[in-house]
């Protein structure tokens, strides 16, 4: 578990400590961390283990996510350490094999720039992120421990164990990102209803021969007590092992108890283990928090939910609940009113019943050696169309509407360059998009960015592309939260409508 502290003073009424406590910095609590570091929220990091986590357990980064990953500055990173999924091969019983594609290759549109999932070990997503934060001016400080909590009406008050002894710690909110068996979630009496799926497995981490790296061998595919795969793991000289175990019993983890089931299940005797990076064992549940929220204590990620890893949702799940908060939780810290982050139970735990309700059905698939992974799994889908934050408004009936995820497209500036909608909504504010308007539709404000595209406007859609991707009718503006969706399409007669919202989420102008 890793906790991470972000304090920031303020003279109040009560004259209290304002702070954001995280407890667990793998992927969710590093993107919260990252979310709120480039806000300018100060902040401490600690660590209850003495090392950051080194195993690949999560590897595929899907789309949605590989557009997260642009906005926080570390999508080229990724990319670069890691690969693309190579061809699953899967061998049969007389030691013949066939070879496929292990999901759709779509190709990229200019509305949708990322359509293939990227391969890359969960211990290198999260060094990456940790490097992002030190760039940001903060890094973690391992050796601590969430030891117990309280909260009133208007703070926090945490018990952390370190290095040094016994600390208390008064923060505004406390967020759980403490994984599966979260001790914020325990503390805090949610309930974790769900069930075990009737699956247990081993994952590890190993250098091997006697297997090329160009493809994912697949032994007894639809088998679930024989079923193994080695997977090269992109970015690295290692593989990934993945067996179904017996349900009772230990799990033989070393050297010869992994390479002595590889050669029971396969019949090679050529494939030798090395080393084993890491391993470990595990009963696959699928398991959703009643509540996210109870006063000023959240939970992200697994500690809310957890799924079984067909489909590759988890983690992906994990940073975007944690991509969702993080600028609500700024907005709140700096001013807006506490009843914005209720929206966050409101639009994440829908999301996450629907993957696990996925990652079960294509673990059923599995089981009959039919899993196929469709654009299903790119969560670019995703959207909030009931949410508070979602204004619908009179206008047309469109494709797009409040709620979706808000489209890129290529664009031209006035100067001659090349321009793209996702540079301009690169960072932590707000977008504001006006399409060949003859006037503006609200004064400016802090951490709003208002941009017009058209002709005599700073910029061009040469091609159409934006045009295609938002159909607005000449005259409108649509409205992008920080987190890339939608929230409102509006006609100039409509600037009352942003008026009111923006108070809401804290937009605030300038005196």
């Amino acid at each position: 578990m890793i906790c991470a502290l972000y304090t920031l003073e303020v003279t109040m009424e009560d004259e209290y400590t304002l702070a954001v406590l995280i407890c667990g910095a793998g992927a969710a609590g590093l993107t919260l961390a990252i979310e709120l570091a480039r806000r300018g929220v100060p902040f401490r990091l600690i660590e209850k283990t003495d090392q950051p986590f080194s195993g690949s357990r999560g590897k595929g980064i899907q789309p949605r996510t590989q557009e997260v990953f642009e906005d926080l500055g570390i999508l080229d990173r990724v990319v670069a350490a890691g690969g693309t999924y190579p061809r699953m091969r899967e061998y049969q019983n007389d030691g013949t094999y066939t070879d496929r594609d292990i999901a759709g290759q779509d190709d990229p549109t200019s509305a949708e720039p990322y359509h293939i999932a990227l391969m890359i070990p969960q211990f290198q997503t999260e060094r990456l992120m940790r490097e992002r934060l030190v760039e940001l001016g903060h890094q973690v400080e391992f050796g601590y421990e969430l030891a117990g909590f309280e909260q009133d009406e208007h703070s926090v008050t945490a018990r952390l164990i370190g290095p040094a002894g016994e600390e208390v710690v008064h923060s505004r909110y406390l967020i759980g990102a403490d994984g599966g068996r979260s001790f914020v979630r325990d503390t805090l009496g949610i309930d974790f209803p769900g069930k075990t799926l009737g699956v247990r497995a081993m994952v590890a981490d190993a250098a091997l021969t006697g297997l090329d790296r160009e493809v994912w061998h697949q032994f007894n595919n639809g088998n679930m007590e024989r079923m193994l795969s080695i997977c090269p793991l992109a970015g690295t000289d290692l593989f990934q092992i993945q067996a179904a175990m017996p349900r009772d019993g230990e799990a033989d983890l070393s050297i010869e108890g992994i390479e002595a089931m590889i050669l029971e299940r396969t019949a090679r005797n050529d494939v030798k283990l090395q080393s084993v990076a890491w391993a470990s064992a595990y009963s696959m549940n699928a398991r959703l928090a009643d509540r996210y929220k109870i006063g000023r204590v959240l939970l992200v990620g697994d500690a809310a939910h957890i799924h079984p890893p067909t489909g590759g949702q988890g983690l992906n799940t994990s940073i975007q609940d944690a991509y969702n908060l993080g600028w609500k939780l700024a907005a709140v810290i700096t001013g807006a009113p506490d009843r914005l982050l209720d929206s966050y139970e409101s639009e994440r735990r829908p999301v996450a019943e629907s993957m696990l309700g996925l990652a079960a059905g294509l673990l059923e698939a599995a089981k009959r050696g039919e899993m196929r992974r469709g654009r299903e799994v790119h969560q670019l889908d995703i959207g909030y169309p009931g949410s508070p934050l979602t204004l619908s408004t009179s206008g047309c009936v469109r494709a797009l509407l409040a709620g979706d995820r808000a489209p890129d497209a290529p664009l031209r500036g006035a100067a001659g360059c090349s321009r793209r909608l996702f540079d301009l909504f690169t960072g932590p504010h707000w977008s504001l998009i006006g399409f060949e308007t003859e006037r503006d539709i609200i004064k400016g404000r802090k951490d709003l960015h208002i941009h017009r595209i058209g002709a005599g406007c700073e910029l061009k859609d040469v091609d159409g592309h934006f045009r295609d991707a938002y159909e607005l009718i000449p005259g409108e503006w649509v409205l992008v939260r920080p987190d890339g969706y939608v929230a409102t399409i509006v006609t100039p007669d409509e600037a009352s409508v942003l008026q009111a919202f923006f108070a809401e989420v804290g937009l605030t102008g300038i005196q």
